[in-house]
């Protein structure tokens, strides 16, 4: 086999790897855990305890981040990275930075959608969450769990 030839079966094996419906099925339903989780903490935070709206956001994403992360480590992800507390404190805070991109899609969609549109907050929270997940699932993949990188 030629080196370009090696090369692009080593890609196609690595996009595989991003690509895979099982992780993605996985990854989307610990998302679907999340959403909830996001959405009862915003709504508990904003609407019963009158948490300005962009603080309610932030404290919502930020404890279904931490969620979403141990269901991703404990099953999305289970067979990939190096286990150990330094190795899995890495993927945690690589994990925070990574979703602060779609954090800031989903915020920015949030606010646009209520102070815009005047959608009802909680529908707009849904929404945002939507827009940044292939943003997460992509850079999860990429520079949390390292799937191109790594084999399992």
């Amino acid at each position: 086999m030629s080196g370009d030839t090696s090369s692009s079966l080593l890609d196609g094996v690595r996009l595989g790897r991003l690509a895979s419906p099982a992780r993605f099925v996985q990854f989307a339903g610990v998302g679907a855990v999340g959403m909830v989780w996001d959405v009862a903490v915003l709504a508990l935070l904003h609407g019963q305890f009158g948490v300005p709206l962009l603080p309610a956001k932030v404290a919502s994403a930020e404890t279904s981040i931490a969620l979403m992360f141990l269901l991703n480590e404990r099953v999305t992800f289970a067979t990939w990275g190096a286990s150990g507390w330094p190795a899995v404190g890495r993927r945690f805070l690589t994990s925070n930075l990574v979703r602060l991109g779609g954090l800031a899609v989903g915020t920015g969609v949030l606010l646009a959608l209520v102070d815009l549109a005047g959608v009802w907050y909680v529908a707009a929270n849904v929404v945002g969450i939507g827009a940044g997940f292939l943003v997460n699932y992509t850079f999860e993949n990429l520079l949390t769990w390292r799937v191109l990188s790594s084999g399992a």
